[in-house]
């Protein structure tokens, strides 16, 4: 299952979703696609004509250009995410928090999804980092046996 991770490019986040064997949406994914890609047409920006466009999707223009082009490069993975999981006041290392509203608008933009979100607090002492490590796995397992019953229906 896919899963949105915020902050988006936390790679211990990512790392925990993928251990317990879910695709972590990370931003690094995108931003490695656009400097990868041979096909851009505007390199050292690394834009293409659509990605404005993509912006515009969530924020008017009027909006600052920061916030729609952040958007823009979130959209992939707000399209793919099939569930959530939202870091509040999590520390700087913890992975980089960007534009402060971008990050509500994005947040705001994948809750109103529909998909399932678990939502925790960054852990501030050990016992909390425990049982975050616990929160998430009983999250995505109950994902995954959600899920199961599907793929036995469909063969």
């Amino acid at each position: 299952m896919k899963i949105f991770i915020y902050p988006p490019n936390s790679l211990i986040l990512a790392d925990l979703v993928e251990r317990f064997g879910h695709e972590p949406l990370t931003l690094m994914s995108e931003v490695r696609k656009k400097v990868t890609s041979p096909s851009l047409d505007s390199p050292p920006m690394n834009m293409t004509p659509d990605d404005p466009k993509k912006g515009l999707k969530y924020a008017a223009i009027e909006i600052p250009s920061g916030v729609r082009g952040r958007m823009a490069l979130m959209d992939p993975l707000i399209e793919q995410a099939e569930a959530a999981i939202i870091v509040e006041d999590a520390e700087y290392m913890f992975g980089c928090m960007g534009c402060a509203r971008t990050n509500e608008l994005l947040k705001y933009v994948v809750r109103k999804k529909g998909v399932p979100v678990l939502e925790l607090q960054y852990p501030k002492n050990e016992n909390e980092a425990k049982n975050f490590v616990l929160y998430v796995n009983e999250f995505l397992r109950k994902l995954t046996k959600e899920q199961a019953p599907d793929a036995e229906g469909s063969q």
